[in-house]
């Protein structure tokens, strides 16, 4: 199987199933002296984590990283960054039912189509279980982001069903309003807009109690991002960002700025004025979602990635086994109603990982001061 590696100058690469011993990823190209250890992994670990509250899967599993390379003394090398996060609680035995059927929705019969054999345990490599790693590399990313450009991603779901959230201004919005409400309680769908929140966790506990799913819409803004990233053909910045999204399961629409709105406006509506600032060029709007050419020019980054919704379900549907038979299937196991509270920390992950691979495309990989 090819194709598990993303980036150039910064490289990951990962390995591991759903119900395998665990997910390893391999790092390369992170520059030598920045500060790291497991503890700066566990806290997007833990937000991408299953079992974290009553709306997404209840699989229990600790999520406890494990770095075998790349650091001494608590800082980077500048070698390779081995980190492997072990599988604890896997219920393989809730697959064997269905090993020979195609679940609606899943990638069982381009699997065996393309590879003639497949691990059915949870999907295996195609699972967002495979995830796990990513996240892990991308908390390194998001520091190394932090430390040489001060630069901050933060997603949010905005978008369950019809439920939308009315966000003023996605760059002032922190990981503390995704993350909490405003009295402290755990806002466990991640919308900052809590009025919206609310809904957006009622009609979930909704679609589980009747056995069903729903998708939305997970925005994505990058504040701070350093001017100038991106190449202007190929290697777009928003070519890359939309590999990277479209990278993760259940991902069936991306856009940035304004997105599919501009098919409806005017160049005299859609274009961002530019003005002077305090001695810097900005725009007084940021339609372009602070990308032209492909490349960053100083506005914020906003994207949005459109997720479907989980196609395992434990109601009863239609399909086919491996000889074409006409039969029925139930997807037991624990699965998430909705993808998008736990999409959160992958979406982040996937455009740190961008961002830092361009970064060092420009600045190399030699040491940190």
């Amino acid at each position: 199987m090819a194709g598990n590696s993303f980036g150039q100058a910064l490289r990951i690469t990962t390995a591991g199933e759903s119900h395998g011993g665990g997910n390893v990823v391999i790092i390369d190209g992170m520059p030598a002296g920045l500060e790291l250890s497991e503890d700066d992994l566990r806290h997007d670990l833990a937000r991408r984590r299953p079992g974290q509250s009553h709306i997404v899967t209840q699989r229990d599993e600790a999520d406890a990283p494990e770095i075998l390379s790349g650091t001494f003394e608590g800082r980077t090398t500048g070698t390779p960054i081995a980190i492997l996060v072990r599988n604890t609680d896997q219920r393989s035995k809730d697959y064997s039912d269905i090993k020979d059927l195609y679940r609606p929705g899943h990638a069982d019969f381009s699997y065996d189509q393309k590879y003639g054999f497949r691990d059915y345990r949870g999907g295996g490599r195609s699972s967002a279980r495979e995830t796990v790693v990513r996240v892990a590399a991308a908390a390194v990313a998001k520091k190394l982001l932090a430390q040489v450009c001060g630069t901050r991603v933060v997603a949010y779901v905005m978008q369950v069903g019809e439920i939308r959230a009315q966000i003023a201004a996605a760059d002032r919005i922190t990981e503390k309003q995704v993350e909490r409400f405003s009295d402290g309680t755990p806002n466990i769908v991640r919308c900052p807009d809590e009025n919206a929140a609310k809904k957006m966790i009622a009609l979930i506990e909704r679609l589980r109690k009747a056995q069903d799913s729903i998708g939305g819409v997970a925005e994505i803004c990058v504040s701070k991002p350093p001017l100038g990233l991106g190449e202007p053909v190929f290697d777009k910045l928003k070519a890359d960002f939309a590999k990277a999204l479209f990278s993760l399961p259940a991902v069936v629409g991306v856009e940035y700025g304004s997105g599919f709105a501009a098919a409806t406006m005017r160049g005299s509506e859609h274009n961002d004025i530019f003005v002077s600032k305090g001695g810097a060029v900005k725009t007084k709007t940021n339609r372009h979602g602070g990308m032209l050419g492909g490349v960053t020019t100083g506005m914020p980054i906003l994207l949005r990635a459109a997720v479907k919704p989980t196609s395992s379900l434990p109601q009863k549907q239609q399909t086919v086994d491996r000889n074409g038979k006409k039969t029925f299937i139930r997807t037991k196991g624990r699965h998430d109603p909705c993808l998008l509270p736990r999409f959160i920390p992958m979406a982040e992950a996937m455009i740190a990982l961008v961002l830092a691979d361009h970064w060092v495309r420009v600045n190399g990989n030699r040491p940190l001061p």
